[in-house]
């Protein structure tokens, strides 16, 4: 079948090309603008009962989570002095009467309320509502915040809260992409022609990616119009879209310069190279997909997001290998050596240095393996005292103004009201007689340990008695259908401690049925989601892996293998991102705030992605020793040239792909820094520890077993198996145009 395609594509080859650059110009021209159409959110799941909570409020209370808040400065005395006051509520007023905002109060429209004040009798919030789809306030967000920032004579007025937080957090992410894209490309282009001593052969990888960059751009601005698509994917299509266009055009190209210089002529060297690393390659593409795919059972949009821009990108990288880049090389031929700066005569085989790492690592296999053993288990160590949150304020860089903000609430002020939960009660006819009830349930709730106050239409409390009656302003906490709280604590909403709070709230006994929202019920049920599906996730790539690589090489140990030595290499990368981004070692270093958390939704993330890259590199290096097995049936030696033969690529692909995340490393996102360290980091392990020392090591020690299956099995992958083709490559019909030449 590859055979075939070969042919077509020979032939094809014009219209390939112009098809691929017609394609790339109307992907550019309708999906260049794609980050307009993406969401900043996606972090909840829709049918948790904080989402439900969130939906209520704002449909039948119109009202919700405040996301938007001004911190007012009195710039003398106190925020009590007459000016001041007059301008606070000239602010609440102003703020209440702007479009899509549904709900402002401040402590001067709450009659000097005590927990919007500071410690200090300084400062004082305005608290706002902007209500719509997280795209529509991040819009919103952008026009208000520059009408409210500011100050006078008087006072000094901050902009911060959730949707101005994360405003300026899209905001950034899009231009640490372009900061990250300008210089990666020259970078991983000045290193391609290091690897192939030629500027023509260098760019055929860079080609390819920007091509397969560009054309997920536009599947996700597809994407865009069906379902919510997070504007973090972009960096995934960027990093991996470069990543493995280079990894997948460089062994393409390697083994057609390798036919090329074992005497084949262009047509037929470019079919084998189809037949013999195009194959590889769509089986490592499978395998990538298959691990990002697991990502579409999380109720996430965030993840699902990352999931729809990794197979896309895959995909259309591997697509440009084994089609795109064939064609090219049929009108290129020999011409792909021209502009040669160097020329680096292969060595014999056996004589190679990757070869010599394999002998000794096979004469040595439990001492060296155990040693790289021991060693990534003391690097995941650190791993089993994981927490984690969701981002806030502190993924921005220090000097970002929503920051700065947020800094100063929780530091000046003793409750966290931008924080509080909302225990909604719908469904309820409210009346007088229900008033009774409503008292008795919220003297409950300001009973609970951690809460500051209890805010309810029937007035506010705190420790279980009310401290103020109801006011005009407490109307909104009822509708005709219900009535719904505030529970404002006095913790940090990322807290341990408010998760306890959480449950609390929803273990305590309640005279009419109710659902709890609000920041930290938001943690507590990501948390339930997102973990309480990762071993359906794992399961999924487990299976999906094992079965790919059965039907690739017909054994059963190997897979096995592969997958516990990736998982091992993994969970070293994981326990330095705890000590490194969780516990803020380094933190001066790469410029990040260690919050004592990592980010909920980036280890499942990163285990997807880096797990199928592990499986890529698996596959490449498979390939070679499974086809010098099948032609020696020699085990040792298989392996030894099998790395030999790929140990050069691989470090090189790797090496290129881990400067493609790391200089995500520059991002002054958090997150994103974390993402880009944690991919590179594994990347590198992967290639080196894992590859050069664990795998040679176990192949070793199984011996034969490794190419061992059940004889039922083996009778079914003898049918429906892959390999390689046997034979001289077939040679395409001729055609009426000369062969290329130099």
């Amino acid at each position: 079948m590859l055979a075939v395609l070969g042919n077509a594509v020979i032939h094809y080859r014009k219209w390939i090309l112009v098809g691929g650059l017609i394609g790339f110009l109307y992907a550019g021209a309708v999906g260049g603008n794609v980050a307009k159409h993406l969401s900043s959110g996606g972090f909840d799941d829709s049918h948790s009962e904080s989402s439900r909570a969130s939906t209520t409020l704002e449909h039948t209370f119109k009202t919700g989570d405040p996301n938007f808040i001004l911190l007012v400065t009195a710039k003398r005395g106190t925020v009590d002095a007459p000016d001041v006051a007059a301008r606070g509520n000239e602010l609440t007023r102003r703020l209440g009467a702007e479009n899509s905002v549904v709900q402002a109060v401040s402590y001067w429209s709450l009659s000097s309320a005590p927990p919007l004040r500071s410690k200090d009798g300084r400062q004082a919030m305005v608290l706002a509502r902007v209500v719509g789809t997280q795209d529509h306030v991040r819009h919103v967000v952008k026009r208000l915040s520059p009408r409210y920032a500011g100050g006078d004579d008087v006072v000094t007025v901050g902009v911060g809260g959730f949707g101005e937080v994360f405003r300026q957090v899209s905001s950034q992410i899009e231009k640490d992409l372009a900061k990250a894209e300008g210089i990666t490309l020259p970078v991983v282009l000045l290193l391609l022609v290091f690897v192939f001593g030629s500027a023509v052969a260098a760019g055929l990888p860079v080609a390819i990616g920007v091509m397969s960059i560009v054309g997920t751009f536009l599947l996700l601005r597809v994407m865009a119009q069906l379902t919510e698509v997070s504007i973090f994917s972009l960096n995934l299509a960027t990093g991996m879209g470069l990543g493995l266009s280079v990894d997948y055009s460089l062994f393409m190209v390697s083994r057609y310069r390798e036919e090329l210089r074992n005497g084949l002529p262009t047509y037929p060297a470019i079919i084998r190279t189809i037949e013999t690393a195009g194959r590889t390659v769509v089986f490592g593409a499978v395998t990538v997909a298959a691990s990002l795919t697991a990502m579409l059972i999380f109720p996430l949009s965030f993840l699902r997001s990352f999931a729809y821009a990794g197979i896309g990108v895959v995909a259309l990288a591997g697509l440009g290998a084994v089609v795109f880049l064939p064609a090219l090389l049929a009108v290129l031929g020999p011409r792909i050596d021209r502009f040669v700066l160097w020329h680096r005569e292969p060595k014999p085989v056996g004589e190679g240095f990757w070869h010599g790492v394999a002998t000794v690592v096979m004469r040595r296999p439990v001492l060296i393996g155990g040693s790289v053993v021991l060693l990534l288990l003391f690097l995941g160590a650190p791993f089993l005292g994981a927490k984690f949150g969701l981002p806030d304020d502190r993924v921005l860089p220090s000097g970002a103004s929503s920051r700065a903000v947020s800094e100063q609430l929780r530091k000046n002020f003793d409750a966290q009201e931008a924080g509080a939960l909302t225990v909604v009660a719908d469904h309820i006819t409210y009346s007088p007689a229900r008033k009774a009830e409503v008292a008795r349930y919220a003297e409950a709730l300001s009973r609970l340990p951690n809460v500051g106050r209890v805010d309810a239409v029937t007035g506010f409390y705190r420790q279980g008695s009310q401290v103020a009656p109801a006011l005009p302003v407490s109307l909104r906490f009822a509708a005709p259908t219900g009535t719904f709280f505030s529970v404002v604590p006095t913790v940090d909403p990322q807290s341990d401690a408010a998760r306890d709070l959480v449950r609390d709230v929803r273990a305590l006994p309640r005279p009419f049925p109710v659902i709890v929202g609000g920041p930290s019920a938001q943690l507590v049920d990501s948390e339930h989601s997102i973990f309480g599906r990762m071993p359906l996730a794992a399961g999924i790539i487990a299976v999906i892996t094992f079965v790919i690589l059965f039907l690739f090489t017909g054994s059963l140990l190997v897979p096995v293998k592969a997958l516990v030595l990736n998982v091992l290499s993994l969970s070293a990368t994981f326990g330095a991102m705890v000590w490194i981004f969780q516990e803020g070692h380094l933190s001066k270093t790469l410029s990040f705030t260690a919050t004592g958390n990592l980010d909920t939704t980036t280890p499942i993330l990163m285990f997807c992605v880096a797990f199928g890259l592990s499986m890529d590199y698996e596959v490449f290096l498979l390939s070679r020793i499974k086809e010098e097995y099948d032609r020696t049936g020699d085990n040792v030696s298989s392996v030894a040239i099998g790395l030999e033969k790929t140990g050069r690529l691989v470090t090189a692909a790797a090496g290129l792909l881990a400067i493609v995340f790391i200089a995500f490393a520059t991002s002054k996102i958090t997150f994103i820094k974390l993402f880009g360290v944690g991919l590179a980091l594994a990347i590198v392990m992967d290639a080196t520890l894992v590859r050069a020392a664990l795998v040679p090591a176990f192949m070793r020690l199984a011996g034969r077993a490794n190419w061992w299956a059940p004889r039922p099995l083996r009778r079914f992958h003898d049918r429906y198996g892959f390999r390689e083709a046997d034979g001289p490559p077939i040679v395409p019909r001729p055609e009426p145009v000369a062969e290329p030449v130099v």
